[in-house]
């Protein structure tokens, strides 16, 4: 017998499934199995029973009380942008005054200025401040994370945030992703030179990245202003031969055809998707690419938000994201993209919660036992405090309700 463990005293437990499920779909995600009253039983890391306090075994198995707190699974965030240099404050205070998105871009700020940064910032300095965001994230919940590269748009630069992200992978006790985003924008240089740009990519970062095993996927922003479908076909036929699975920036801006590019490679997920229509969503319905929202984009740039609730009514699974980055959404809170969901999106809390759970577990391929509660799978969960269902997570919407964080059983926060 490995070592066991007893959570008792559970408010409730939640978000329990079969080990076989991976997602949910359409009206599948307003399924989300609660048990009140409850106790979960850990062995060796992973998840070995459980059940209400009144059939507690009595049979000298060590106990941990968690005093009322809800276990949840731990959620998953799979897109942020969390390794950049500084903040983009200013033009925070731009948009205030009126300038949209691709306003600021084409006066240099944006990614550009996120890139211009990142050049002039020492390797051990973008990875202390990353390190905070990864125990800030954790603080709120998170256990999986996936981080893209794209404020280099240099060679050197990608594989110095590559290289950061390879550092955190290696020093946190978090699951991470890391993603390739050299197509984020066209740098300064190459604004009127794209083919240029293109073979550095392919030719000269690729290879590089590669060789070192610095990403697990590739991604493209196709879209309106930055990559068009054909050039992010090109981008991802590339990334191909090195083994990279696309992960793609679609349709926040416009009808890019990013769903569409995305669903022809293969991609693990598209994410935005501000801008779907019927016929994207109908491309979606016969894929298995993961439609991945970002409600805190919408809320923060204030534009249209991405339409989750036809998505889920027409049978679509349904992830959600943070995109955590310093220009369109300077935080990683997935308790408020959880409230986003379901006051701005429309979705119920069920459906919120698979979608930052076992979906999002799905948008980032994370490893067995992320984003739900499953026998003999690995015990990642979380306790909430202060909730008495799980509409209270959205309803108190700028509440942290977060007490511990475990990861295979052992707490981690």
């Amino acid at each position: 017998m490995g070592k066991k463990i007893r959570w008792v005293g559970a408010g409730a437990l939640a978000g329990m499934c079969a080990p076989e499920i991976s997602r949910k779909a359409g009206q599948e995600m307003k399924q989300f199995e609660i048990l009140h009253d409850a106790w979960l039983e850990v062995e060796d890391g992973r998840i070995s029973a459980w059940g209400r306090m009144s059939d507690l075994p009595q049979d000298g198995v060590p106990t941990a009380d968690l005093r009322g707190d809800w276990i949840l699974p731990a959620f998953c965030d799979p897109h942020t942008h969390l390794v950049f240099a500084a903040s983009r404050a200013g033009e925070f205070v731009d948009k205030i005054n009126g300038l949209t998105y691709e306003e600021i871009a084409r006066r240099g700020g944006g990614i550009l200025n996120s890139a211009a940064a990142l050049a002039e910032t020492p390797e051990d300095a973008l990875f202390d401040s990353a390190a905070k965001r990864l125990e800030e994230i954790m603080h709120t919940g998170t256990a999986a994370v996936e981080i893209k590269s794209g404020y280099g748009l240099e060679t050197e630069a990608e594989l110095k945030m590559l290289r950061v992200i390879r550092r955190l992978k290696e020093k946190s006790p978090m699951e991470i992703k890391a993603t390739f985003l050299g197509a984020h924008a066209y740098p300064a240089r190459y604004r009127n030179h794209h083919e240029a740009y293109l073979k550095e990519l392919c030719a000269e970062m690729l290879p590089r990245i590669a060789a070192e095993g610095l990403a697990d996927y590739i991604d493209v922003f196709c879209d309106t202003g930055f990559f068009s479908a054909a050039e992010t076909e090109y981008i991802l036929e590339a990334g191909a031969r090195y083994g990279l699975k696309p992960k793609i920036h679609a349709n926040e801006l416009d009808y890019s055809g990013g769903i569409e590019a995305g669903v022809k490679y293969g991609a693990v997920s598209v994410d935005h998707l501000e801008c779907t229509g019927p016929e994207q969503i109908e491309v979606l319905l016969h894929s298995n690419t993961m439609p991945t929202v970002l409600p805190g984009t919408a809320f923060f740039l204030g534009i249209e938000n991405a339409p989750a609730r036809k998505m889920i009514d027409a049978g679509l699974p349904l992830a959600m994201a943070s995109d955590y980055n310093p220009g369109s959404c300077p935080s990683g809170s997935m308790p408020f993209i959880t409230a986003l969901a379901c006051i701005k999106l429309k979705l119920l809390p069920e459906e919120a919660l698979n979608a930052v759970t076992l979906n999002a577990a799905a948008a980032m391929e994370a490893g067995p036992g992320f984003g739900k509660i499953a026998i003999g799978m690995p015990a990642h969960f979380m306790s909430l405090k202060g909730i008495n269902s799980i509409a209270e997570i959205p309803y108190f919407f700028s509440r942290n309700p977060v007490s511990g964080l475990y990861l295979k059983g052992k707490r981690v926060v």
